[in-house]
């Protein structure tokens, strides 16, 4: 079982907002906006944490001291779904595009949510409350964000981003589960009639296993992925 906190911090509420999860000293991530909310903060803090770890089969534990986004994700998500994500008194649901998207992550996964109360001295909430504090506060000041490592380790990093995550990516298994490096490719999949420095046009159909793996590979590069199938050619 993977055990991690979730949270976020806002600075006025609306304001400098960060968010942030957070496993261990070596696996966490952190971002944020120059304006936003407490709630946006805590909600993309869980949407991170499941879409780094989207490459795992471990269960996840998400420790989170925001009942909003507990009630949210567990307990309301699946009736405003029916509604066409309208609350009961007809309202739209408020934070509704990063709902989606949890709830597209959360397919297929194996989790559960316990809250925490916060600032009380939670070791794993009082880490990921200082690191999405910290990119508020970087966002106020203008100043590089600590994005953290991500899932993979490595170093922390300091940039100036509105998003980060990281996903572990290490193995270049093909969807038929062939070890394949980018250099490994024939050449001749790619040759061209044309001068080359001509731009062409390369059409290619993907499966949505395949153009799942494509996005959370572009996401991990922080490139789009059209600009990760360019660097792959």
């Amino acid at each position: 079982m993977i055990i991690a906190a979730a949270d976020g911090s806002a600075l006025g509420n609306p304001g400098p907002a960060g968010w942030a999860w957070y496993v261990d000293d070596d696996r966490w991530a952190a971002g944020g906006w120059k304006h936003s909310t407490n709630n946006v903060g805590e909600l993309t803090a869980v949407l991170e944490l499941f879409r780094a770890t989207a490459h795992l089969d471990d269960e996840l534990l998400v420790q989170c001291d925001s009942q909003y986004v507990i009630n949210s994700v567990t307990k309301w998500m699946p009736g405003w779904k029916r509604k066409g994500w309208r609350k009961a008194d007809g309202k739209p649901v408020m934070n509704v595009e990063i709902l989606k998207e949890i709830d597209a992550e959360l397919v297929g996964r194996r989790y559960r949510f316990e809250w925490v109360k916060g600032h009380v001295g939670h070791p794993m909430n009082e880490a990921a409350d200082q690191r999405a504090r910290a990119a508020a506060e970087a966002f106020r000041s203008g100043l590089p964000v600590p994005t953290g490592p991500g899932w993979s380790g490595g170093e922390p990093t300091d940039r100036e981003s509105d998003e980060a995550s990281s996903v572990d990516l290490d193995d270049d298994a093909d969807a038929d589960g062939v070890d394949r490096d980018a250099d490994d490719v024939p050449a001749t999949l790619f040759d061209l009639d044309e001068a080359p420095d001509a731009w062409q046009t390369l059409t290619v159909e993907l499966s949505t296993e395949e153009h799942e793996r494509l996005v959370q590979r572009a996401r991990a590069a922080g490139l789009s992925p059209e600009e990760f199938l360019r660097g792959l050619i």
